[in-house]
């Protein structure tokens, strides 16, 4: 670079130069040059959640008295306007960084020390001194991570998940009586109506909907306040749970200082719990995205019950064809959950004695479960569940010719005996009502009643043929 291209900043260590235009000082330069690993930056929700801290920070310092109010509102104005996205620009850093987090937490101190700097009216604001005063980064990114977690689940994922179940809830409500063909093993089994099969779907995304509830209370606790080890050295006793009311009058969050700020320094259970939960939501998508494929298949040669919308073309080369792309989309981003998962419990093995040392990672890939699936259950929801249209002629083509049926007619004629009429049946291709006609003495209005496969899908024993 020409001399007109950058500054010279110091720090502890010596002289860096910066470039001219860069909000960011000595210390996050250093970390641009030590991590071009990855190119993959902090998201945006930490970057929030680290500008609500520093604002946060500063109003319990002021609160104090330990901050003068023109720094401290200085401070707080360059906080909110990083939160808000305005120089996202001026974090680069790399995910693959120092364990602690500490280049993020510096770069955020050296952003707004310098924008602060600008709105104080010549005060020097400096980002130890001043912007980091009664933090260490040791408490400041585990409490990103819960902050930017919860955020993440507060205001998009559980959204979302709630729009999925109640669409779902909808179609039920407007399909759900349709009698269809039930399969286990991918095999023809005792039939169901399509409510049943959708109201299936629909609890699994109110249990992953609960888990994300019960580990809210945990996820609520705030490591601010334990500074480097979990003590609080250098910081006020109250600073902490000062931060904490502040934050929560801010995002609407109940927010609290954790119990045992040497727990929330030295492990990332909580954050391991959430993701945890976030897979098992990413199993639950999947398997509600490979029931609408499998549905979907044909429209000819699979099982064509229902057609999913038509989004865009499926072929580049097959005039015509058309892919199930939504659902496939959404399994796409539960496989990338599922994965993400294993890098944070990994990483969240790596508490050594009084510190996490993957913190950066366990953030990075969180959030970015937390987006995944949010925006795969508004997918699903919108361009997949809502707008499928049902086949009742295959439907009730492929149920007529169900074999599996003749469960039915095991309390009155034996397994054995209705085995035998299932495999003739199947054989010649003819309905099971009419083979039982002719190889049992029921007569034809007793195994229309045995055989209705509406009443069937109500359970129960029977062996009257009546309800």
């Amino acid at each position: 670079m020409s001399a007109n291209e950058f500054r010279v900043e110091r720090d502890s260590m010596g002289e860096v130069r910066v470039p001219a235009q860069a909000l960011w000082g000595a210390q996050t330069q250093r970390a641009i040059q030590n991590f071009p690993i990855s190119g993959l930056a902090m998201p945006r929700g930490f970057i929030r959640a680290l500008g609500l801290i520093k604002w946060a920070a500063a109003g319990a310092n002021m609160e104090l008295g330990d901050l003068d109010k023109v720094r401290g509102f200085a401070i707080q104005k360059a906080a909110l306007e990083v939160a808000a996205g305005r120089h996202d620009a001026q974090f680069p850093l790399d995910v693959f960084q120092t364990g602690s987090g500490t280049s993020s937490n510096m770069n955020a101190n050296e952003v707004i020390a310098h924008l602060a700097t600008q709105y104080s009216g010549g005060s020097p604001v400096h980002p130890n001194d001043h912007v980091n005063r009664g933090q260490s980064s040791n408490d400041v990114i585990p409490t990103v991570i819960h902050l930017s977690a919860a955020l993440g689940v507060a205001e998009s994922l559980l959204p979302a998940l709630k729009e999925l179940s109640e669409t779902i809830g909808r179609k039920a409500g407007d399909i759900g009586d349709t009698v269809k063909t039930g399969r286990t093993h991918l095999m023809d089994a005792m039939p169901l109506t399509l409510g049943q099969e959708l109201g299936g779907w629909r609890t699994q995304v109110e249990d992953g909907i609960a888990r994300l509830q019960g580990c809210r209370t945990r996820l609520h606790c705030l490591a601010q306040g334990g500074t480097a080890v979990g003590t609080g050295i250098n910081a006020d006793p109250q600073f902490g749970a000062k931060v904490a009311a502040l934050l929560s009058r801010h995002t609407s969050l109940d927010l609290r200082p954790s119990r045992d700020f040497f727990a929330s320094l030295s492990s990332q259970d909580t954050a391991v719990e959430l993701s945890g939960h976030l897979r098992t939501l990413a199993v639950s998508l999947m398997k509600i995205s490979n029931d609408l494929r499998w549905m979907n298949s044909g429209p000819l040669a699979g099982l064509a019950e229902i057609a999913l919308p038509a989004l865009q073309p499926g072929s580049s080369i097959m005039p015509g064809k058309v892919n199930p792309v939504m659902p496939e989309a959404a399994a796409m981003a539960a496989a990338q959950v599922i994965g993400n998962d294993a890098t944070v419990t990994i990483a969240g093995q790596s508490g050594n004695f009084q510190l996490n040392v993957m913190l950066p990672v366990i953030a990075y890939n969180l959030l970015q479960s937390i987006d995944l699936l949010a925006g795969a259950a508004r997918g699903l929801a919108r361009s997949a569940v809502a707008g499928f249209a049902v086949n009742t002629r295959q439907i009730a083509a492929a149920l007529d010719r169900n074999p599996m049926l003749v469960t039915a007619l095991n309390p009155v004629i034996g397994y054995d005996k209705a085995a035998a009429i299932a495999k003739r049946a199947y054989a010649e291709g003819r309905p099971v009502r009419e083979v039982a006609l002719e190889m049992t003495d029921l007569g034809a209005e007793r195994l229309a009643k045995l055989l209705d496969p509406s009443a069937l899908t109500r359970g129960g024993v029977r062996q009257s043929g009546g309800d």
